[in-house]
């Protein structure tokens, strides 16, 4: 079996304990069973070039960091890959913010992985980079003479050609996806988007069929591998954590009242603000749920050197606040919002308590909490999931309730809807849901998208 590289902007501290995000649980699932090595930034800075990687050997897999230099990081990261690349895939254009020289630090931190990454490689190695912080890696390694199979996965959502114009140099940004022998996306959506953009950018050359194209003078694969969750792992995480001293003091706390949960990273594009007031409305159009329900927000702080996010934090604090001191009551807080995070199996046990899981981003690459809700519930008495259709889990959990985010009134009926649904709808819409995730699991994404890599050899 042909080891596996894998190449991230972070990779997670194995030392840290369980990884939270959905970048982190699937590297680590495909690495654990290929073995190999997991490459990226190591969370420090320095002055000049960095020094030689790091390693950390855990079992099967070999944790290797570098360092970035902190004239480029700012301007890499905070610049061009969340000013820029962020809002741009997620169809948020108020939020985009270029300058030429976040575009360079861009280039210069892909070239330094290149350079750090080609000692590591060996030649039977299968090399897969992922998400938007590594759109030039392949351009850069075939450069280096590297010329293993390279695969690439993008866990945001691809924007179309008419709004990735928006960005200086989208053309080169679509030249350098050819690179990559396969090239994966989330959803059947955006593989359109980016095929349509080769095509009204005049690269596209064939189509030549089986998810098979040529452009630029390369032949590659281009197909949606929606990610998965480990589906045994979430139950068995759920049954467990349920039942521990801290989600027991909060179930007993709610005093018999139904749950409603959102966990979300603190980001504009999940759509908090909206969810915040579909429901003040919900409150309001419907007066019977005041004192009947709980909604928990989860959403640790993210990405905090940039304005935007330190907007939105506050903007929600503004908001909770407004919502409670107009609705609670003595006995009764209606929104509890909490800016921190949870370790994996607290949030577990936090979905099998909750009667609705509440996802409503406003544009999302898959969004694997929507599908860790669905798992974590009780089969027998399933709680109801609200999901946006901007959501790319949207495409797979079509038994849930799917509202637009945008639509204060329809998420605040979406919810009434799911507090009253019947218990022989949740079971049914639950199962179909829990069909897919078993079919769809973590394993099924590693394995197909390996194949495919492994096929370049062909």
């Amino acid at each position: 079996m042909s080891r596996l590289i894998a190449v991230s902007n972070r990779v997670a501290d194995p030392r840290a304990g369980t990884a939270a995000g959905g970048l982190a649980v699937g590297l680590l699932a495909a690495l654990k069973k290929h073995g190999g090595v997991w490459f990226g930034w190591g969370g420090q800075t320095c002055k000049g070039e960095p020094s030689e990687p790091q390693a950390l050997r855990r079992g099967r897999i070999s944790y290797v960091t570098t360092d970035i230099d902190e004239y480029d990081f700012d301007d890499y990261y905070n610049g061009y890959a969340n000013g820029c690349l962020w809002p741009l895939c997620h169809y948020m254009l108020g939020f985009f913010r270029y300058e030429r020289r976040f575009g360079r630090a861009y280039e210069h931190v892909n070239t330094l992985f290149a350079r750090k990454l080609r000692p590591i490689l060996q030649p039977g190695d299968l090399i897969w980079a992922h998400d938007y912080h590594l759109f030039p890696l392949a351009r850069e390694l075939r450069r280096a003479g590297i010329d293993n199979p390279i695969g690439f996965f993008l866990h945001v959502p691809f924007p179309n050609i008419d709004v990735l114009r928006t960005l200086p140099g989208h053309r080169l940004l679509l030249e350098m996806l050819t690179q990559y022998d396969v090239v994966g996306f989330q959803t059947e959506h955006d593989v359109r988007s980016f095929i349509e953009g080769l095509a009204r950018s005049g690269f596209l050359e064939a189509e030549l069929g089986d998810d098979r194209y040529r452009a630029c003078g390369r032949e590659f694969t281009a197909s949606a591998y929606p990610i998965g969750i480990d589906v045994p792992g979430v139950i068995r995480m759920a049954q467990r954590s349920v039942h521990s001293a801290t989600v027991s003091r909060m179930v007993r706390g709610l005093v018999g009242r139904d749950l409603i949960i959102g966990v979300d990273r603190l980001d504009y594009s999940k759509g908090l603000p909206e969810r915040f007031r579909s429901f003040e409305a919900l409150l309001q159009n419907y007066p019977d749920t005041r004192g009947r329900l709980v909604f928990m927000q989860i959403a640790p702080p993210t990405r905090s050197g940039v304005r935007a996010y330190q907007d939105i934090r506050e903007e929600l604090e503004r908001s909770a606040g407004h919502i409670n001191g107009g609705y609670a009551e003595p006995d009764w807080v209606p929104i509890r919002y909490l800016n921190k995070g949870f370790s994996r199996s607290m949030l577990m046990g936090l979905f099998r308590a909750a009667q609705i899981g509440l996802v409503t981003p406003l544009r999302d690459g898959m969004n694997l909490v929507a599908k860790e809700y669905v798992a974590a519930q009780n089969p027998e008495n399933p709680g109801a999931l609200v999901l946006s259709p901007h959501a790319g889990a949207a495409a797979e959990l079509d038994a849930a309730i799917i509202v637009n985010p945008f639509d204060t009134e329809g998420v605040a009926e979406a919810i009434q809807q799911a507090v009253n649904m019947p218990l022989v709808e949740r079971i049914e819409r639950h199962q179909a849901m829990m069909s897919v995730l078993q079919r769809n699991d973590i394993n099924a994404w590693t394995e197909r998208f390996v194949a495919d890599l492994e096929r370049v050899r062909a």
